[in-house]
């Protein structure tokens, strides 16, 4: 079907030493392309097959998405009524969770073994930093809310639900919802970027990330999914707000606009997992690829081949967001003092921002560290360093700390800091941890 297509996946695999990778192809409603590449698990040597079942990381928002909006066509949800709870701002909308546009920062908090108790609280990161409604950002933590709001109104545990109100209706067979994958199905091992085998990974946040399914469910569910929901609730789907040039997001899905094809598409990446779903409306064509590997090098260049070949016009930059693009930094030098909340207690940082790029940056009782400073779309100020954040949560598997904020009219620098670990070359990768910060002028 694709020219070279095997020479490719092999090549890719070999590369960039990704265990295997799973590709499929639907066309119209017809399953036209399903293979296997490599090894599911290299311990035991055991191929993977079309019949692979993979994790897939946050391709799973776009299952716990199309559930919202099914729960909204038979009147059990409402897209636009505030989600209970206790917030300083006025409650966001399942819409606006559903666009990431909810006010909840970025988050997740993994934890790897056979014990599925989770030693950070997701309950004490369950805060909004802005005003609903007010700027895009990335958060497994609206889509958790939207996960209880479902189980809350259907009655049903949303793995039950996601598979008798989606999977069965579309004949997916493989999927799965959980930290463990329970069904028939064989599964690809997870590894690091450079082979390592992960352990059972649990969070906090399932409805975000904690999906399975073989690459034929996900391009059936991707030509599919949306055709369960009433016209104007699948309209409402696509009708997506820009964070950036190319494309915007809708519920669950990213949507290219502009240039080339309509592309709608959700990417997944987290330890041991690296997947991408793409729809192609007036092709009538869905793909799917999906890798046991962290490092997405592999299924980009898979990704890149096959749906190049089958959709002309089409280039990563459809399907892959840049929604807080780096900019030059103008924020004067000088320095800053304050301290960042946690659920520990208040923790000192001081920054001085330098003249050549440049800012020292001071944490708790660590000596100074001076490094790169650099601004973005949303931050004025972005700074980060192999610092321990010394709060329980942090020590956990989260070593590195960086600062972003932005100025305030008063002089103030206002916004996050971020315990996380930077990729899985030691270890497994660690929680990413927001909390809010603000600096005054020293």
């Amino acid at each position: 079907m694709v020219d070279g297509l095997d020479e490719v996946c092999e090549q890719a695999l070999a590369e960039h030493g990704c265990a295997s990778v799973s590709v499929a192809v639907v066309e119209r409603d017809e399953l036209v392309l399903a293979r296997a590449y490599g090894l599911a698990d290299r311990e035991s040597g055991r191929p993977a097959t079309p019949e692979t079942v993979y994790g897939l990381a946050s391709v799973t928002k776009a299952f716990t998405a199309t559930a919202v909006c099914l729960a909204a066509d038979e009147g059990l949800i409402d897209l636009d009524a505030p989600v209970p709870g206790d917030h300083p701002w006025t409650a966001p909308t399942p819409r606006q969770l559903l666009q990431h546009r909810g006010g909840f920062p970025a988050f997740y908090n993994f934890h790897y073994g056979d014990d599925g108790t989770l030693p950070i609280d997701i309950d004490r990161y369950r805060t909004l930093v802005r005003e609903p409604g007010t700027g895009f950002e990335y958060s497994n933590l609206g889509y958790h809310e939207l996960g209880r709001l479902l189980e809350s109104a259907t009655g049903q545990g949303l793995a039950d639900h996601l598979r008798e109100r989606i999977a069965e209706p579309l004949g997916l067979t493989g999927f799965g919802l959980g930290s463990a994958y329970s069904g028939p199905g064989p599964v690809a091992e997870r590894y690091t970027a450079d082979g390592r085998r992960y352990a059972t990974c649990h969070s906090g946040h399932p409805a975000a990330g904690a999906g399975w399914a073989t690459a034929a469910d996900i391009a059936r569910f991707a030509r599919g999914g949306h055709r369960l929901l009433k016209p104007a609730t699948e309209a409402a789907m696509h009708d997506a707000l820009p964070i950036g040039e190319l494309l915007g997001y809708g519920f669950g899905r990213i949507v290219s606009h502009g240039e080339g094809p309509v592309v709608r598409s959700h990417g997944g990446g987290m330890g041991g997992v690296a997947t991408m779903m793409i729809e192609i409306p007036e092709r009538e064509l869905a793909v799917a690829v999906l890798a046991n590997s962290t490092d997405k090098a592999a299924r980009d260049a898979v990704v890149d081949h096959l749906v190049g070949a089958l959709a002309p016009g089409f280039h990563a930059g459809l399907v892959t967001p840049d929604s807080d693009p780096v900019r030059p930094m103008e924020q004067a030098p000088g320095e800053w003092a304050g301290w960042i909340d946690t659920a520990d207690g208040q923790i000192p940082v001081t920054t001085v921002v330098m003249t050549d790029g440049q800012a020292e940056l001071r944490l708790a009782d660590h000596p100074p560290v001076t490094t790169a400073a650099f601004a973005t779309r949303q931050w004025d100020l972005v700074v980060s360093a192999p610092l321990q954040l010394p709060t329980a949560d942090a020590r956990l598997n989260s070593p590195s700390f960086a600062l972003a904020v932005r100025a305030e009219q008063d002089g103030r620098l206002t916004g996050r800091a971020v315990a996380f670990k930077s990729g899985d070359q030691e270890g497994w990768l660690g929680p990413y941890l927001t909390y809010p910060c603000t600096l005054r002028p020293a």
